[in-house]
């Protein structure tokens, strides 16, 4: 059962019970994340939520890591483009204690000065790291190809000349006018009583501010394109995307279908085609980038810099098939089959559900149930799903982002034409 609670500083509360549960799984969702960052506190939102962790009024980092191990439970966050979450998960019975440990990051930590020293040697590490790992980098290249000038563009830890700059008041400002009442969402899921959950929450987190001083987002536009980034490595990393639907889209069941038969499991189209029957890939997978206002389709493999045109030009294939002819039945039941089992065995899980609970929230301002999103995926057609094909595989929207050592690649030699 799923129940809802505004409290009057306008922190939302939503919890789903689940009687059968040995856990329950407590996230505050914080409607902040790097796109809503200006250019010279890019990364701010991925430091302040390391800054978190770091010790409060009440207890050191060594006390919080301790706290959560001595009852076998797990605290952790990761900030988004869109938003940061502070969550945890343990035993029911300690869920006043991970109410309490949210709390007391979110409201208490002290943002001490050597800390703030120690996190951004941490980051720029982190951010050094994702240089140094071309199947990371080459999703943030693609993004700044993709997006452009817009605040998607930009990666989500910043940059090392932003985070360097960071200091104690620019975090702190940065608190003060994003962690509000009206920013803030607590999901819960497990063996709960909603009422007892509304009790803590507006107890722990009576103190904090309705209102505060964010940013609005800037509405993005897709670019296509072809970039190549020279670097020595072994192997040419692509990622080659197009434009995709908004998480509220009313056709974002139909692009589920398309992803998973495009790329997203090991019997898609680009994984036989690419790694099982040719052998060129062994990474070769297509992932959805879905925000608020936009979204991206995006394939990304790795091969040899002598096949790579070739692999590109397979990936297009598939795009090419896609639009041009339904997905056979055969095919098509197996994707269905396959996106109910994973809806259903994601259920199992209440860290799962209780993100659930978040997404519907933030991004379809409702709950939308488990018989509505089995519905939702019996509805949907294989002629659908070739109209959006049509729709998304468009030339303008084409990109491509290639890394390594392309010194054989000619990119003027690339058509991304996929309509003819």
């Amino acid at each position: 059962m799923i129940k809802q609670t505004v409290l009057d500083n306008g922190i939302r509360i939503i919890t789903e019970q689940i009687p059968v549960a040995h856990s329950v799984s407590l996230g505050a969702w914080v409607a902040t994340g790097s796109r809503h960052e200006d250019a010279a506190l890019s990364g701010i939102s991925h430091f302040a939520e390391h800054m978190f962790f770091k010790g409060t009024g009440h207890r050191t980092a060594r006390m919080i890591a301790r706290e959560i191990d001595a009852v076998g439970g797990m605290l952790n966050a990761f900030t988004s483009h869109e938003f940061c979450c502070y969550y945890a998960k343990m035993l029911s019975h300690n869920l006043p204690l991970a109410t309490d440990l949210i709390s007391d990051i979110l409201l208490d930590s002290v943002f001490d000065l050597e800390e703030i020293e120690k996190e951004r040697r941490i980051i720029l590490n982190e951010i050094a790291m994702v240089e140094d790992t071309p199947d990371d980098q080459i999703h943030e290249l693609f993004g700044r190809l993709f997006w452009k000038n817009n605040p998607l563009a930009r990666p989500i830890l910043g940059t090392a000349e932003t985070v360097a700059h960071f200091d104690r008041d620019t975090l702190l400002r940065f608190v003060a006018d994003c962690y509000c009442g009206e920013n803030l969402l607590i999901t819960a899921a497990g063996k709960l009583e909603h009422d007892k959950v509304v009790d803590q929450v507006a107890s722990e987190f009576s103190s904090v501010p309705a209102a505060g001083h964010g940013s609005p987002i800037e509405s993005p536009v897709c670019h296509g394109g072809i970039d190549v980034r020279e670097k020595s490595l072994e192997q040419i990393h692509i990622c080659l995307g197009t434009k995709a639907l908004p998480q509220n889209d009313p056709d974002r069941y139909a692009l589920y279908f398309l992803n998973t038969i495009l790329g997203g499991s090991m019997s898609s189209r680009l994984f036989q085609s690419i790694r099982e029957d040719r052998g060129l890939a062994y990474s070769i997978y297509s992932y959805l980038n879905c925000h608020s206002d936009t979204g991206a389709q995006i394939v990304y493999a790795a091969t040899a810099p002598d096949q790579a045109l070739y692999v590109i030009d397979l990936i297009l294939a598939e795009l090419k098939n896609l639009i041009r002819e339904p997905v056979p039945a055969y095919e098509f039941n197996a994707a269905r089959e396959q996106l109910r089992g994973n809806l259903l065995l994601s259920l199992e899980n209440t860290e799962n559900r209780m993100t659930r609970l978040a997404k519907n929230e933030l991004y379809l301002g409702t709950q939308l149930s488990i018989e509505q999103a089995m519905t939702q995926l019996e509805s949907v057609t294989a002629d659908q799903v070739c109209r959006l094909a049509n729709e998304l595989f468009r030339d303008e929207y084409l990109t491509l982002q290639l890394l390594g050592d392309a010194g054989r690649i000619d990119k003027t030699s690339i058509d991304l034409t996929v309509k003819n």
